[in-house]
Protein backbone atom coordinates (compact mmCIF):
# COMPACT_ATOMS: atom_id res chain seq x y z
CA UNK A 1 0.00 0.00 0.00
CA UNK A 2 1.23 3.47 -0.83
CA UNK A 3 1.99 6.00 1.91
CA UNK A 4 -0.46 8.54 0.48
CA UNK A 5 -3.58 6.57 1.45
CA UNK A 6 -3.06 6.56 5.23
CA UNK A 7 -1.68 10.10 5.10
CA UNK A 8 -4.81 11.41 3.35
CA UNK A 9 -7.07 9.45 5.71
CA UNK A 10 -5.14 10.84 8.67
CA UNK A 11 -5.46 14.39 7.35
CA UNK A 12 -9.22 13.93 6.91
CA UNK A 13 -9.59 12.53 10.44
CA UNK A 14 -7.53 15.37 11.89
CA UNK A 15 -9.54 18.03 10.04
CA UNK A 16 -12.80 16.42 11.20
CA UNK A 17 -11.56 16.47 14.79
CA UNK A 18 -10.39 20.07 14.47
CA UNK A 19 -13.81 21.08 13.17
CA UNK A 20 -15.42 19.28 16.09
CA UNK A 21 -13.23 21.12 18.61
CA UNK A 22 -13.91 24.52 17.06
CA UNK A 23 -17.63 24.14 16.30
CA UNK A 24 -19.06 22.06 19.14
CA UNK A 25 -20.35 23.52 22.38
CA UNK A 26 -20.82 20.33 24.37
CA UNK A 27 -17.74 19.42 26.42
CA UNK A 28 -18.11 15.68 25.81
CA UNK A 29 -18.22 16.18 22.04
CA UNK A 30 -15.10 18.34 22.28
CA UNK A 31 -13.33 15.53 24.14
CA UNK A 32 -14.42 13.07 21.45
CA UNK A 33 -13.05 15.39 18.77
CA UNK A 34 -9.71 15.59 20.56
CA UNK A 35 -9.62 11.79 20.61
CA UNK A 36 -10.28 11.77 16.87
CA UNK A 37 -7.34 14.11 16.34
CA UNK A 38 -5.07 11.90 18.47
CA UNK A 39 -6.12 8.83 16.48
CA UNK A 40 -5.22 10.64 13.26
CA UNK A 41 -1.76 11.29 14.67
CA UNK A 42 -1.48 7.62 15.68
CA UNK A 43 -2.37 6.53 12.15
CA UNK A 44 0.33 8.80 10.76
CA UNK A 45 2.91 7.48 13.22
CA UNK A 46 2.24 3.85 12.34
CA UNK A 47 2.07 4.51 8.59
CA UNK A 48 5.39 6.34 8.53
CA UNK A 49 6.97 3.73 10.78
CA UNK A 50 5.99 0.97 8.36
CA UNK A 51 7.19 3.03 5.42
CA UNK A 52 10.56 3.70 7.05
CA UNK A 53 10.98 0.08 8.15
CA UNK A 54 10.88 -1.02 4.50
CA UNK A 55 13.99 1.00 3.74
CA UNK A 56 16.00 -0.07 6.80
CA UNK A 57 15.57 -3.61 8.10
CA UNK A 58 17.18 -2.94 11.49
CA UNK A 59 14.70 -0.45 12.91
CA UNK A 60 13.35 -0.05 16.39
CA UNK A 61 9.74 0.66 15.30
CA UNK A 62 9.75 3.88 17.28
CA UNK A 63 6.53 5.08 15.59
CA UNK A 64 4.60 2.13 16.98
CA UNK A 65 6.12 2.61 20.44
CA UNK A 66 5.21 6.29 20.36
CA UNK A 67 1.68 5.31 19.32
CA UNK A 68 1.35 3.16 22.44
CA UNK A 69 2.39 6.13 24.60
CA UNK A 70 -0.12 8.35 22.79
CA UNK A 71 -2.90 5.81 23.38
CA UNK A 72 -2.03 5.69 27.10
CA UNK A 73 -2.03 9.48 27.36
CA UNK A 74 -5.35 9.67 25.47
CA UNK A 75 -6.92 7.17 27.86
CA UNK A 76 -5.77 9.20 30.86
CA UNK A 77 -6.98 12.42 29.24
CA UNK A 78 -10.43 10.98 28.63
CA UNK A 79 -10.67 9.62 32.17
CA UNK A 80 -9.70 12.90 33.79
CA UNK A 81 -11.66 14.98 31.28
CA UNK A 82 -14.87 13.03 31.79
CA UNK A 83 -14.48 13.24 35.55
CA UNK A 84 -14.13 17.03 35.32
CA UNK A 85 -17.09 17.33 32.94
CA UNK A 86 -19.29 15.20 35.21
CA UNK A 87 -18.32 17.23 38.28
CA UNK A 88 -19.08 20.48 36.46
CA UNK A 89 -22.39 19.07 35.22
CA UNK A 90 -23.40 18.09 38.75
CA UNK A 91 -22.54 21.53 40.11
CA UNK A 92 -23.85 23.74 37.31
CA UNK A 93 -26.44 21.57 35.57
CA UNK A 94 -24.98 21.99 32.07
CA UNK A 95 -21.98 20.92 30.04
CA UNK A 96 -22.35 23.71 27.47
CA UNK A 97 -18.97 25.40 27.11
CA UNK A 98 -20.38 28.87 26.40
CA UNK A 99 -22.62 28.84 29.47
CA UNK A 100 -19.79 27.65 31.68
CA UNK A 101 -17.51 30.41 30.42
CA UNK A 102 -20.22 33.07 30.95
CA UNK A 103 -20.92 31.91 34.49
CA UNK A 104 -17.22 31.86 35.34
CA UNK A 105 -16.71 35.44 34.13
CA UNK A 106 -19.58 36.87 36.16
CA UNK A 107 -22.49 39.02 35.13
CA UNK A 108 -21.34 42.48 36.13
CA UNK A 109 -20.11 44.45 33.15
CA UNK A 110 -19.20 47.82 34.66
CA UNK A 111 -16.64 46.49 37.14
CA UNK A 112 -18.58 47.46 40.29
CA UNK A 113 -18.99 45.20 43.26
CA UNK A 114 -22.54 43.76 43.30
CA UNK A 115 -22.58 43.61 47.14
CA UNK A 116 -22.14 47.36 47.69
CA UNK A 117 -25.33 49.40 47.22
CA UNK A 118 -25.50 52.04 44.51
CA UNK A 119 -25.56 55.52 46.09
CA UNK A 120 -28.30 56.66 43.70
CA UNK A 121 -30.85 54.09 44.86
CA UNK A 122 -33.34 54.77 47.70
CA UNK A 123 -32.07 51.69 49.59
CA UNK A 124 -28.63 53.26 49.93
CA UNK A 125 -30.17 56.46 51.32
CA UNK A 126 -32.05 54.42 53.94
CA UNK A 127 -28.89 52.66 55.08
CA UNK A 128 -26.99 55.97 55.30
CA UNK A 129 -29.81 57.59 57.33
CA UNK A 130 -29.83 54.76 59.87
CA UNK A 131 -26.06 54.74 60.26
Amino acid sequence: MHLAYPAVLSALLFCTGLYGVLARRNAILVLMSVELMLNAVNLNLVAFDVWLSRTARDTLHSGQALTLFTIAIAAAEIGIGLAIVLAVYRNRGTSDIDRLRDSAEGHETDGTDPDTPDPDTPEAEKTEATA
